[in-house]
C-alpha cells in the first residue's frame, strides 16, 4: 500500500451527527402546563427545566397583607418531548438559517 517506508499511514474517522438528536435543547423557552417554562440541560434521558412559580398574596392572622415568592421548581421531562418551542436555541458556533441566507 505504501511505497516509501518513512511514510506513515494517514487513518482517521470522522464521526459528525446529521442532526441533534434531541428535540429540546438547553436554554430553549418552552410552554409547559400554560406556563413559560427554561430549559436548563438535556441528557439521552431527560431534558431539566426550570419553572417559576407565580407569586403568593394571603395575609396574616393580624390582617397584615403578605407578598411571598416561592423558590423556582425544577423537573425532568422527556428531550424528544412534544411541546410548544417559543424561542429555538441556535448552538453555539453554528449560524442559523437565516444569518446563512443573509451572505
Amino acid at each position: 500500500m505504501n511505497a516509501d517506508p518513512e511514510q506513515g499511514e494517514l487513518v482517521g474517522l470522522l464521526w459528525e451527527p446529521s442532526q441533534y438528536p434531541f428535540r429540546l435543547r438547553a436554554n430553549d423557552i418552552i410552554r409547559f402546563e400554560g406556563r413559560l417554562c427554561l430549559v436548563l440541560r438535556v441528557t439521552e434521558s431527560a431534558a431539566v427545566v426550570l419553572m417559576n412559580r407565580p407569586i403568593r398574596d394571603f395575609k396574616t392572622r393580624f390582617d397584615k397583607p403578605v407578598r411571598f415568592q416561592p423558590p423556582p421548581r425544577t423537573f425532568r421531562i422527556s428531550p424528544n418531548s412534544e411541546i410548544e418551542i417559543l424561542n429555538l436555541a441556535v448552538p453555539k458556533g453554528r449560524k442559523s438559517k437565516t444569518e446563512r441566507k443573509k451572505r
